[in-house]
């Protein structure tokens, strides 16, 4: 997938996660969030939102922290408020030139690797995800995330945020876990040990265990919001990765 595409989704994303935090109100609790409530969905997101946006807009080549949403706002000034941030990030990802330098950090392989592309692409499944949560707030049926979305998400926390030195998916006897979106053609192999995954596309060969299902479903699963549709092998790597997956 394209920065475009991206950005596009971002924008889309954004605007549904607004328009289900207003629907459930911001003293809704986010049954995939424990201990969450809406309110706290909002200024996380809000708060990452303007921070990304701070790193390409001044073009900032190393870490800086992130803020923390408005303690003084709630109810429909909160929600005015992350949908303010949400419109800052999306102009100025969409007015950036495409050779912006600019602080990253995860090494997620893209077609066309730049800063750019990478806080794109970061922001759109920030807000894909918490978008599912706060559907999950508003109740009803939550909107699908999209095969081709899903693949690229599910390729970007493997290879990207589990490939850093501060994952804490480890095993003390090596061992092999297969991720597969059974609707597209997309495979990976992740390999465990007492130091971070690897992860490469494709297998072959046996693996200990396989979680599979939907690409949209296994997308979700492997952010901890669902359970993994499909677990073949040994169930322990799955709940390995339920217990310490969580990205910090």
């Amino acid at each position: 997938m394209g920065t475009a595409e991206h950005l596009e989704i971002l924008d889309r994303e954004g605007r549904s996660l607004a328009a289900a935090a207003e629907a459930a109100g911001t003293d809704a609790k986010v049954p995939t969030c424990p201990g969450w409530q809406v309110r706290d969905l909002l200024r996380h997101t809000g708060a990452v939102h303007r921070w990304a946006t701070a790193y390409v807009a001044e073009r900032h080549t190393s870490a800086r922290p992130i803020g923390e949403g408005p303690a003084e706002l709630d109810g429909a000034e909160l929600v005015a408020w992350y949908r303010e941030s949400h419109r800052l990030l999306v102009e100025t990802l969409a007015a950036a030139p495409p050779d912006t330098d600019a602080w990253t950090f995860h090494p997620a392989p893209l077609p066309s690797p730049s800063p750019l592309a990478f806080w794109t692409r970061r922001q759109a499944h920030e807000t894909a995800v918490h978008r599912y949560d706060a559907e999950t707030a508003r109740g009803g049926e939550p909107s699908p995330v999209g095969a081709e979305f899903a693949a690229d998400g599910i390729d970007e926390l493997l290879r990207g945020f589990h490939a850093r030195p501060r994952s804490r998916v480890r095993s003390a006897e090596p061992r092999m876990l297969r991720v597969r979106a059974t609707d597209t053609d997309a495979v990976w192999t992740v390999r465990l040990s007492a130091e971070p995954p690897v992860t490469t596309l494709g297998g072959s060969g046996p693996a200990d265990a396989e979680l599979a299902g939907p690409a949209g479903r296994l997308y979700l699963a492997l952010w901890n919001r669902v359970p993994v549709p499909e677990i073949t092998g040994d169930a322990a790597l799955a709940a390995l990765w339920r217990e310490t997956s969580a990205v910090v």
